[in-house]
């Protein structure tokens, strides 16, 4: 059973126990009598039933933004089949959650731009980066052993694309915290002593390489478009 059907039961049964929290309720009311206990119990229901609304709000958030990120997927790789789609968008969500300088938009725009807006998991650039983040073999080394990846060979790992996500958010929410988003992206791009030089020379002229001036405002716009929920 996939991911998708496993949410819809969950979601289903969430909603039985509302049903049933508010049938007790109801009942509550006609036959108990005011004694402490009562009321203690009254609390005790109209504080789970507070949990299940807020849980089912989580859930509705979540799926919210699964569904968009599919939608971005689908607009640039129409052929990867849907499970392999909710895998991705599950997993670029979680990481939207873990990390709070990073957001969905974010993530996917900085993942169409690398993919060179293909979203192919297996794509490969002449300088030898890896997969829809488009992590270096030696960078991917580093960060899979943070994030508790056995690491096997470059292809195997780097062309997964839940571990390449993984990988790639860790390292570039490392970035953004330590430089900011322009100042990030250029060191994701450019390398960190670039863009510390670029920072230091208040984003002088002639300091970025030049992929690395067109790959920021690159990836703001995708960013900029994906915020903008019309432009899907």
């Amino acid at each position: 059973m996939n991911k998708k059907n496993l949410n819809i039961k969950a979601s289903l049964k969430i909603l039985l126990i509302v049903f049933t929290s508010l049938s007790v309720i109801g009942f509550s009311f006609r036959y108990f009598d005011d004694s402490d206990k009562t009321t203690q119990k009254m609390r005790h229901l109209e504080r789970a039933l507070q949990d299940i609304r807020a849980a089912m709000n989580v859930d509705s958030v979540r799926q919210y933004g699964i569904q968009k990120i599919m939608r971005i997927i689908t607009t640039y790789n129409e052929t990867m089949p849907s499970e392999k789609k909710y895998e991705i968008a599950n997993e670029i969500y979680e990481m939207s959650v873990k990390y709070t300088n990073l957001d969905l938009d974010l993530i996917c725009a900085t993942i169409t731009h690398e993919s060179a807006l293909t979203w192919n998991p297996k794509i490969k650039s002449h300088a030898g980066a890896i997969g829809l983040m488009q992590i270096m073999p030696a960078t991917g080394m580093y960060l899979a052993r943070y994030e508790g990846i056995t690491w096997s060979t470059a292809e195997e790992i780097l062309e997964d694309p839940i571990y390449n996500i993984r990988m790639g958010s860790r390292y570039l929410s490392t970035l953004i915290s330590y430089y900011n988003l322009d100042g990030g992206l250029a060191a994701y791009n450019g390398g960190e002593k670039t863009a510390s030089r670029w920072l230091a020379s208040n984003k002088a002229d002639g300091i970025l390489y030049a992929e690395t001036r067109d790959y920021i405002p690159a990836v703001i716009k995708l960013y900029k478009q994906f915020q903008d929920e019309s432009a899907l």
